[in-house]
């Protein structure tokens, strides 16, 4: 059965032009995945297919029996209503009284004749499998007090109202619809992902959804859709299948690119040897130099990110944390957590909401205080916090400046800098996007500048809350080539298990009452360690399972050797030297910079910073010689 067609629509706003005249259509049973940058239309596009936003051109028609339900990313509420009336609030006589009897069990469970009376009409309306399905989802997706005001509850739980409201709308249509889905994992912790992936695995149903879970969309999709350079592009397979198929069509296009870039050249020359009055024949070769110029000045060659990171130095000592303890009321986060970490390492942090990820990090970074214990950070570390509050800034300016206020240019490990604005071009910022208005990105957009500017520092320990979230699947790959290059340590929380599975090396898994495993593998093998009931024990160190291709962490090299006592306290003593050495090259520079300085105290300030760089060089080198032998 044809369920919808898209016919040549376009959408712009003002100068800026989202996609132009695309077209394709949906089959019943189609699971199709949209793939394209932060801000290239994805969520306006399916928005003008379920009727929210209409396009510049184009039609949208859509089966008159089929009904279109839409999860958008802002869902509106009726704020001041429960969520069972906001979850339930679809005029259909098997949602009244499934609702009704729900509410007489949480409300008045002792009341056994409006019960019994309850449960006749459901009988007559034939609605007990509606009722274990909608049992099913809100225990799933952790809904619970169904009674409380939406405009009470956090973002986490506002979305998962909101994919409830759509996956029960879906059940009431038994299939006869087409279900939109756009980021449908944000703010669902792992157990929940799993469930939901199963569930719409199941499910005869027509779906058209945006998601940058790779794994989700493997499991779910059975085709993808690419909007790229304004147009749509489609691939009959699973996420691999397409990053081949768009690497030969780049090919292809490449390939094009560079004859029509040939032709261009010898047309631009006869165009200027040409006299000014031309014939019917010259005409029509000057319309044909048009078009050839109009497709060499679109087609722009896609930036592979590789950047060799010139990373701040980091000592031997980094971050202790030392039995750690944190509690809200009777809730136990973390009870007695004892960690060092080492150079090199790259940990990822699971568990489900709520139990205390996000407090573990602010707790790490000396944002919140421990209940007791102690933390300790080396004088080297130069921390980058990505959260999940997201962009801050006070004035509205283009994106160029608010990165600019962070540095002019990205220090790269031969010696060369990057500056700002090819910093930006890596990570999917056209010329013209760095020049937009803060104010005016898009969610992603912003996500995905908040991520560049906690890059831009050049940190030596990077802390991410939830990466991966609203960014588009083409920043996240640039985001791992980067991440993978990265020397530094990585501690990160993240429900997306691809990612996980590439980036760590092993786990801080929150297992609730304060409990928090250290796993040695990947998010594929814990669960795997779960599954087969593997971890008996809280504290147990699984090391037997098979291992799985992830990145290999860039730790130090082991020796033998072991150092003297004043070998010890020199290298103690060196990174604190080295710290104060920098410190006062960094004065005097700026100082040499600011024009203030009298000629004698230029002469001064130079010889100085001459005998400090070499000072430094040769304090790097001991400390060098000396941490080869831990």
């Amino acid at each position: 059965m044809h369920y919808a067609s898209i016919e040549n629509i376009s959408k712009s706003f003002g100068i800026r032009t989202l996609f132009k005249n695309i077209s394709f259509f949906v089959e019943e049973g189609d699971k199709i995945a949209f793939v394209a940058r932060n801000g290239s239309g994805k969520s306006t596009l399916l928005k003008i297919i379920a009727g929210l936003d209409t396009p510049d051109t184009g039609t949208i028609w859509v089966h008159k029996d089929i009904k279109v339900i839409m999860l958008q990313q802002d869902t509106p509420f009726e704020e001041n209503k429960s969520i069972w009336d906001n979850v339930l609030r679809m005029d259909n006589p098997v949602v009244k009284v499934v609702k009704a009897y729900e509410q007489c069990l949480e409300e008045d469970p002792d009341n056994i004749e409006k019960l019994t009376d309850l449960m006749a009409l459901v009988d007559e309306h034939n609605a007990w499998n509606f009722e274990n399905e909608l049992q099913q989802i809100l225990g799933k997706l952790n809904l619970h007090h169904l009674n409380e005001p939406v405009k009470n509850l956090s973002g986490g739980q506002r979305k998962r109202v909101a994919l409830a409201q759509s996956l029960i709308e879906m059940q009431l249509h038994q299939g006869r619809c087409l279900l939109i889905l756009d980021e449908p994992t944000n703010h669902l912790d792992v157990s929940m992902i799993e469930w939901l992936e199963d569930y719409l695995g199941a499910q005869k149903v027509t779906l058209l959804l945006v998601t940058h879970d790779r794994y989700f969309l493997d499991a779910v999709c059975n085709e993808i859709l690419e909007m790229d350079e304004e147009k749509i592009f489609t691939y009959k397979g699973d996420y691999d299948y397409f990053l081949e198929q768009k690497s030969l069509r780049q090919e292809v296009q490449a390939s094009e690119l560079q004859k029509d870039k040939n032709i261009f050249r010898k047309e631009l020359e006869w165009m200027r040897k040409q006299p000014k009055a031309r014939t019917t024949k010259s005409k029509s070769r000057q319309d044909a130099f048009t078009e050839v110029e109009e497709r060499v000045s679109q087609k722009k060659d896609d930036l592979e990110v590789s950047l060799q990171v010139k990373m701040t130095r980091l000592g031997g000592k980094i971050l202790e944390m030392k039995k750690i303890n944190k509690s809200y009321g009777d809730k136990v986060l973390i009870k007695g957590f004892d960690y060092t970490f080492k150079r090199g390492e790259r940990v990822g942090i699971v568990g489900k909401n709520g139990v205390g990820k996000s407090t573990f990090l602010k707790i790490a970074l000396h944002q919140e205080l421990p209940d007791s214990g102690k933390i300790n950070h080396g004088d080297t570390v130069v921390f980058g916090n990505f959260d999940q509050e997201g962009l801050k800034y006070k004035v509205d300016k283009r994106a160029i400046e608010y990165v600019k206020d962070f540095a002019e240019f990205f220090p790269l490990a031969d010696g060369t800098k990057l500056s700002a604005s090819m910093f930006m071009e890596k990570f999917g910022f056209s010329a013209e996007q760095q020049y937009t208005p803060l104010s005016k990105l898009s969610g992603g957009e912003k996500r995905r500048l908040h991520l560049l500017s906690v890059l831009f520092v050049n940190p030596n320990f990077l802390i991410l809350d939830e990466p991966t979230n609203d960014l588009d699947l083409q920043t996240l790959r640039t985001l791992e080539e980067f991440l993978l290059d990265y020397p530094g340590c990585i501690l990160i929380v993240s429900h997306d298990r691809y990612f996980m599975d590439r980036m760590v090396d092993h786990l801080f898994a929150f297992e609730g009452d304060g409990i928090i495993r250290d796993f040695p593998g990947n998010y594929s093998q814990y669960r795997e360690a779960l599954t087969n009931n593997l971890l008996t024990d809280e504290r147990q160190i699984i090391k037997d399972l098979p291992v799985q291709e992830k990145p290999s962490p860039i730790l130090p090299k082991k020796n033998t050797q072991q150092l003297s006592f004043n070998e010890k306290r020199e290298l103690e003593n060196i990174d604190k030297e080295l710290h104060q050495l920098q410190k006062e090259k960094t004065n005097l520079e700026l100082q040499l910079s600011s024009g203030n300085l009298a000629f004698e105290e230029l002469q001064k300030a130079a010889e100085r910073i001459g005998q400090l760089t070499t000072l430094i060089d040769e304090k790097e080198m001991r400390w060098l010689e000396l941490s080869e032998k831990v």
